[in-house]
């Protein structure tokens, strides 16, 4: 039994849909107040699901009972409720579920998190504080460190609107980074469940290469045949709304420009030697949203 937490998700969701395709034996990990829907099509796939929350142990020590591996990809970012802390969800939650998978004897926890990044923010804290917490539990642990999700960072949710042609750049956009699909870092997920060669590893993850952003912008102006224009955020802005946030969650949003900003190359060689796939380009989905944008047009 592999339990997901955070399976209804957008990652979550295609981890569970690949192990289900693989016919393993998965549980979800929901919550009372998520999506009836995600539930309904977690549940069409064979998941069988688990009502729980992170900041209830009982519910989780229940969740983990006769799970031989646990798949975390939960995070305070991206809750929909007041309660949905950085310190509630990515801190003590996150402890919760670890303390509550060593309890069940769980022998595998694999850990979704992001590369390091040199300024510190509350969400990054956390994440380093978790996995220190799953090094030091005693499982067999494998945490995966994937850089910019491109579905995220390249959408008009963070300013990069390709059917409007406008793009947001954080910082001088001349530093690379290695975006990769959330669909690739779901098959890694899917990948190293009970693999001995990513047992107690940490394994960064990026795309097939390390592209600028304004190599990006032009990458969607050569697929959808349109002049973007650009909106460029000073480094110094960043650091800027970074001080001036008013809470842990917008402090992380800032970080995390940052982060971008500074750029987040990954050499994928040695690790696809390990875990062998094709990687989806920029390029791919720049086409696909091409293709999207003229069937709405």
């Amino acid at each position: 039994m592999i339990l997901v937490a955070g399976a209804t998700g957008v990652l979550g969701s295609e981890i569970c849909r690949l192990l289900a395709e693989q016919r393993k034996t998965v549980r979800a990990l929901v919550r009372e107040s998520s999506d009836p829907q995600r539930i309904e099509q977690l549940r069409n796939l064979g998941v069988e699901i688990a009502v729980g929350d992170l900041t209830d142990r009982g519910l989780l020590d229940r969740a983990c009972q006769d799970v031989k591996a646990v798949i975390s990809t939960v995070s305070g970012m991206h809750g929909r409720l007041e309660s949905d802390s950085i310190d509630g969800v990515d801190g003590l939650g996150q402890r919760n579920l670890i303390n509550a998978a060593k309890a069940s004897g769980v022998e595998q926890f694999i850990f979704i998190s992001f590369p390091g990044a040199k300024e510190s923010f509350p969400l990054q804290d956390a994440k380093r504080s978790a996995e220190q917490a799953i090094k030091q539990s005693g499982m067999n642990y494998t945490i995966l460190q994937p850089t910019c999700f491109m579905e995220v960072w390249l959408s008009p949710a963070l300013g990069f609107d390709a059917a409007a042609g406008e793009a947001r750049i954080y910082g001088a956009g001349e530093n690379k980074i290695s975006f990769i699909s959330y669909k690739d870092v779901a098959k890694f997920a899917a990948a190293v469940v009970d693999n001995p060669l990513a047992k107690n590893s940490v394994i960064e993850l990026g795309g097939p290469e390390p592209l600028s952003p304004l190599e990006v912008v032009s990458i969607f102006e050569n697929s959808t045949g349109r002049k973007f224009s650009l909106q460029f955020v000073p480094e110094e802005a960043l650091m800027q709304q970074k001080a001036a946030a008013p809470d842990s969650r917008a402090q992380s949003f800032a970080g995390l420009m940052l982060y971008a900003a500074g750029g987040s190359p990954i050499p994928m060689g040695e690790t696809l030697k390990k875990f062998p796939m094709r990687l989806q380009s920029v390029e791919d989905y720049a086409a696909t949203v091409a293709r999207s944008a003229g069937s709405t047009a």
